[in-house]
This record gives C-alpha cells, sequence and structure tokens, in this order.
C-alpha cells in the first residue's frame, strides 16, 4: 500500500498543529485532521487562555512557541486600537487577565497559527482536513498502517495511509481505535508508588471537564437567555466537598481547600496596565471577572470597545459527574447545560456588591467563540487516555514534597522542558482538587513511545505521565513542546530510515536527533530555577 502522506497527524490541537509545522519544515508530506472546523484546541474551539510557567517570557518554551506568542501580540498591535504606552509593552497582554501573561481572543490565536500553516499548505506539503473525525484505524505487526475518517459535514469516509501516525486528539482516541496500550483515568498506588494515587486503579475517575464561553457586560440592557433546560438541576446541586451549591461565588480555594469566596464586578474602573499575572504569587482566580480576562476595554482608545471580553472557566462550571472519555454525548451536553445554567444564574440570580441580584446585561459572545450559543466548539478536555510508554513520568520525578523545590529528574532523553503546578481538578471518582507543589521539569523521549507499536507517536496530552502527573503535563506549552517533538521524530524516522525505538535506546541516534531539535531552538533542560 502506497503511503497518502508520510505523517499523519489526527487531531489540530496545539499538539497536533506544532507536529505538523515540525514534520513541514523538515520537509516531509502531512495530513492535519481536525474533528472542529477552527484548528488550535485549547486556544481556539476550547476557548482557553494559555496555562503557562511563570518564567513564559525568558526561557522554557520551543523557540516556535515563542513565536506563536509573539505573533499574537503583533496582530493585536497591528490591528487593534490600543494606547501607545499598551503597544508598546514588549509584555503586552491583550486581556490583561490575570490566569497569564498572554490572554487574548481565541479567533486571533486561530489566525496566527492560520498563517503559521499557510506557506506549507501553499506549497503542497500540508493538506488540513477539518471537521473529519477517526473511527478506525488498522494495524498489523505492531505497525499502523491506516486510519479511515468520517467527514462530520456529509459523512463520507476516507482511508488515510502513512508512514507515521501521530495521535493528536484531545482524548487519545487513536490509543483506542488502534488498540495501543494506554492508561485511564487514575493508576493504583502500588503501580508507581505515588503517594497522590489511589489504592486500587479507577480507570472511571477522570478529571472534569469545562465547556467555556465569553461574556462582555452592557450596563442598562438586558440580555438574559431562556431558562436552560436542566437549570433546576444545577441550581440545587451540592457536591459534597463544596462549600455551598456549585453555582455560588464560594468554592475551595485549589491549594488548600479551605472555602474562599469568589468576587464577580463586571468592567471594573482599573487601569489593566497594572495588572501582573504571576501564577507562583498569585493564582488570580478570586476576581472572577480580571481571572480569564481576554480583552480589556482600557488598554485601548477610549470609546473603542463597549465593554471588556471575560472568558468563563471558572470553579462553577467545571463538569464532573459523568467521566468525559467512553461516555463524551452524555457528558458533554449536561456540561453544556452547566455553563448555560450558570450563565442564566449570573444573568437573573447571582449576588451584586450593591446588594441586588443579577447582571442581565451580561451577553454571551458567539462572534468570540465561533458558535451559534456562544458556548465553545468543544469542551476543555484535561485528561486523555495515555499511552503504556517506555518511560512513564510520575510523582517522584516533580512534586516539590517528593525532590525539593531544586530537584527534579534529568532524563538523558530529554527532549524539551515544562513548569506547573501539578493541578488536578475534581474528578469524576468523587475527588476534590489535588493542587501540589512541582519543580520545572523535562519531557523525556521515552514518554513518548508506546512499548509496542512502532510507528505511533502521541503529539499531546496523551503521553506516558499518570493520573497525577498528567496534571502538570497537559498545558499550552508542554502540548505544543510534545507535539513539536513529535513530527520533528517522525520525520526524521523517515528520513534515516529508522524507528522511533532506536533513536531512543541508542546513544549517537539520540544525540544526533537532539541536535535537530536544538537547532530547531527546543530547550531541553532549565536553568537554575526554583519550583513553586
Amino acid at each position: 500500500m502506497i503511503p497518502e502522506a508520510d505523517i499523519l497527524v489526527v487531531g489540530g490541537g496545539l499538539g497536533g498543529v506544532a507536529a505538523a509545522l515540525a514534520a513541514c519544515r523538515a520537509g516531509r508530506s502531512v495530513v492535519l485532521t481536525e474533528e472542529t472546523d477552527w484548528i488550535g484546541g485549547q486556544l481556539t474551539s476550547q476557548a482557553v487562555p494559555p496555562d503557562e510557567h511563570p518564567w513564559v517570557e525568558q526561557f522554557g518554551t520551543t523557540a516556535s512557541y515563542r513565536r506563536l506568542r509573539e505573533e499574537i501580540r503583533r496582530y493585536y498591535r497591528h490591528w487593534y486600537p490600543l494606547r501607545a504606552e499598551a503597544s508598546a509593552l514588549t509584555d503586552l497582554n491583550p486581556g490583561a487577565g490575570r490566569v497569564s501573561k498572554l490572554c487574548h481572543e481565541p479567533k486571533v490565536a486561530l489566525a496566527v497559527l492560520e498563517g503559521m500553516l499557510a506557506p506549507h499548505r501553499a506549497a503542497g506539503r500540508l493538506t488540513v482536513l477539518t471537521e473529519h473525525r477517526p473511527v478506525s484505524a488498522e494495524s498489523d505487526n505492531d505497525v499502523v498502517r491506516s486510519v479511515t475518517l468520517k467527514d462530520l459535514r456529509d459523512g463520507t469516509r476516507r482511508t488515510v495511509t502513512a508512514c507515521y501516525v501521530l495521535d493528536a486528539t484531545e482524548t487519545g482516541e487513536l490509543l483506542h481505535l488502534a488498540g495501543v496500550e494506554h492508561a485511564n483515568g487514575a493508576e493504583a498506588r502500588a503501580e508507581f508508588d505515588e503517594p497522590h494515587a489511589p489504592d486500587e486503579a479507577q480507570p472511571l475517575n477522570q478529571q472534569g471537564i469545562t465547556v467555556c464561553f465569553a461574556l462582555s457586560h452592557h450596563e442598562g440592557e438586558d440580555h438574559t437567555i431562556d431558562r436552560p433546560d436542566d437549570y433546576a438541576f444545577w441550581r440545587g446541586h451540592r457536591p459534597s466537598f463544596w462549600p455551598g451549591p456549585l453555582l455560588g461565588f464560594e468554592a475551595p480555594d485549589p491549594r488548600t481547600l479551605a472555602p474562599v469566596p469568589r468576587t464577580f464586578v463586571p468592567n471594573p474602573d482599573l487601569d489593566p496596565l497594572g495588572v501582573s499575572a504571576d501564577q507562583s504569587a498569585d493564582a488570580g482566580d478570586k476576581e472572577l471577572w480580571g481571572f480569564r480576562r481576554i480583552l480589556a476595554r482600557r488598554l485601548h482608545t477610549p470609546g473603542a470597545f463597549e465593554s471588556d471580553i471575560t472568558l468563563v472557566n471558572w470553579p462553577l462550571n467545571d463538569y464532573w459527574l459523568k467521566p468525559y472519555i467512553g461516555q463524551e454525548d452524555e457528558a458533554l451536553r449536561e456540561a453544556r447545560q452547566l455553563s448555560l445554567s450558570l450563565l442564566y444564574w449570573l444573568q437573573t440570580e447571582a449576588p451584586r456588591a450593591d446588594g441586588g441580584t443579577g447582571f442581565p446585561g451580561l451577553r454571551i459572545r458567539p462572534d468570540v467563540t465561533g458558535t451559534a450559543d456562544g458556548l465553545a466548539k468543544a469542551a476543555y478536555v484535561r485528561e486523555s487516555r495515555r499511552i503504556k510508554a517506555v518511560s512513564t513520568v510520575t510523582e517522584h520525578d516533580v512534586a516539590i514534597d517528593l525532590v525539593g523545590p531544586y530537584g527534579g529528574t534529568r532524563h538523558r532523553d530529554s527532549v524539551g522542558v515544562g513548569g506547573y503546578r501539578i493541578d488536578l481538578h475534581p474528578s469524576t471518582g468523587g475527588d476534590n482538587y489535588i493542587d501540589i507543589g512541582s519543580v520545572p521539569f523535562e519531557i523525556p523521549l521515552g514518554a513518548l513511545l508506546p512499548r509496542r507499536v512502532r510507528n505511533l507517536l502521541p503529539a499531546g496530552k496523551n503521553i506516558g505521565t499518570t493520573h497525577i502527573t498528567n496534571g502538570c503535563y497537559r498545558l499550552h506549552p508542554v502540548e505544543w513542546n510534545v507535539g513539536e517533538v513529535a513530527g520533528a521524530l517522525a520525520a526524521h524516522c523517515v528520513a534515516e530510515d529508522v524507528e522511533p525505538h532506536q533513536v531512543q535506546a541508542e546513544d549517537k541516534r539520540f544525540e544526533e536527533f537532539a541536535r535537530l531539535l536544538d537547532r530547531a531552538g527546543v530547550q531541553r533542560h532549565w536553568p537554575d530555577v526554583r519550583g513553586y
């Protein structure tokens, strides 16, 4: 069977785009597929501003990820009516959100990512199939021979063959379809001796998902939506480990689990240039309007924007009643109802600082999310199926309490770096937050290699982590780094006629591949920094 492409990348999120770019830069032919009509995953179709470590402006990412960030800033400087002092900032934060040093609108990231792919599409190296979902895979002798995709617009099916197949789906869908050994949910403590693992394996214990949406506020107007079908349920829902109703401004502090009130004041009259986003000093999640704000009206010339735009990805709309993996349709429907119920509650019943209730001027923004109802095109999926890998990253590699603030495992086969607290949201097993200090970490190539299958590579959150360590390896820059390395590795293996396992196992072959990553600007080791 003649391959249709050198490399097939299934899933057009951040990892998938980074993989396609790396493979195309190496001169390989690539087919990139995506289930929605937007590439970009977390940044676009899921509408999640980037979660990043505090050193992101100086180091700790790949060069191509830094380029993505700078091109997003360039877009705002070129097209938006920024105040002169805002435009001049080298570290411009367009939304002045507190979760990230680069909060921005999904469509801006989409425009930049499309631009990054454009020359490869024009050259004929890259074919992008949006609104295509994998439905089956054929394997033989530990090699994935083909993947069949369904066009979600007309139902037609297309089978693609390739030398290498990269699984960049949000749930590790190809691992299931191709019969690749994988983990799901929480591993038993005995498997890796992780202090925060449960006594017995819990495959249905998965982090909650979130259906995000964007809001602006228009005083004196009424944008109240119709009462959602499930509003009565969500209005009365009180999780056993929550301090009150889920739809309420009091929620656990993720790090201490102590009940903490959140505040909500739309369009505060504060200069956004004074906002500091530093996750190591302050999680920034206690003031909800500014937490994930993606457009700050006061960064722009007066009158350019009537309102800020904020992104709703809060404790109040995390959904964990059913596992998403295995029950996608039902879990997604209920998660969407939760988000709509939160919006309706905000518009009609939420307590205001002046003693009143409800913010009818809140307007959901379909123009921001690119959907008819204003909810994100796809759920924000925090936890994927994960390969049974040659090397598995465990709590012993990264938890600050186990390795000390300057510790962390150094990997002979490091192919990247990342940094974030081990941040697990409430889960379908009934767990509250598990939020653990961690150290800046390395990404071992062995975590990208299935133990058995020879030509399928993970290119996202489906690498060889555990339920626990997924909590710090799942964020935007790490997903990009993993995807970029997977794409580069597949391209290298095609060019050199070697297999990924040989590259990882043999020092001379790994050193040759590492030099390629170094030249591409993939940082593989950290300077001397302290965990948090």
